[in-house]
């Protein structure tokens, strides 16, 4: 079967990886974890150093959500160790999460991570897992444009709340244009639902009714 990017809802591969701190098991390591794994298309080039700090900037509000953050390259380790110890010397950031060593090429094969016309380099690719191991979003970048790493903390806090609270998240959640930090209830799917919808809570109309939710 041909490589592929794994789909949303699909369970991500297990895998055993080397990685800077060692040997990891997937999903012994991350076991009722949320994970962020995100590849990068090579050490030492500056869009990837600038997306490694900003990761690590904020990875305590990560870790507040019950995930963990794990980088992948075509590198081999020691250049891992050696790029990371040039940003804790350069731009006095100590990089903390594992990055892993796949100077085979198998794991980005095996993640769809390849760009058949970008060499070996693998692409920016982002995949939130959650604490089942389920694949929650995929985020795709272009190598010349680098992540929203706030942008992907919003995805997570949305996509766990969704999950608490049984409601979808709107646009631009926590400051949408039509309800603010609020969330969309799920449409009725009867009428006697729809007459109630409109009693329980603020509705545009009965296809769309939103509620505050303690956060």
């Amino acid at each position: 079967m041909e490589d592929r990017i794994p789909l949303i809802g699909e369970k991500f591969p297990d895998m055993e990886v080397q990685t800077t701190q060692g040997v990891m098991k997937l999903s012994d390591a991350y076991h009722g974890k949320w994970f962020v794994l995100f590849s990068h298309p090579a050490d030492f080039t500056p869009v990837c150093t600038t997306e490694f700090v900003a990761f690590q900037k904020r990875i305590d509000e990560f870790q507040q959500l019950n995930c963990e953050l794990i980088g992948l390259s075509i590198d081999q380790v020691f250049s891992h160790i050696k790029w990371i110890d040039w940003i804790r010397e350069q731009l006095e950031t100590d990089i903390t999460f594992p990055i892993i060593a796949d100077d085979t090429g198998q794991v980005a094969q095996k993640l769809g991570c390849i760009h058949p016309d970008k060499g070996t380099n693998t692409v920016r690719a982002v995949f939130i897992v959650d604490s089942k191991g389920i694949i929650r979003a995929i985020l795709y970048y272009p190598q010349e444009l680098g992540r929203n790493v706030d942008e992907i903390l919003r995805m997570i806090k949305g996509l766990q709340l969704a999950d608490k609270e049984g409601v979808a998240i709107p646009a631009n959640w926590p400051a949408n244009e039509l309800i603010h930090d609020g969330v969309i209830i799920p449409p009725a799917m009867d009428v006697k639902t729809a007459q109630e919808r409109k009693l329980k809570y603020e509705c545009f109309d009965w296809w769309f009714c939103h509620k505050k939710v303690v956060r």
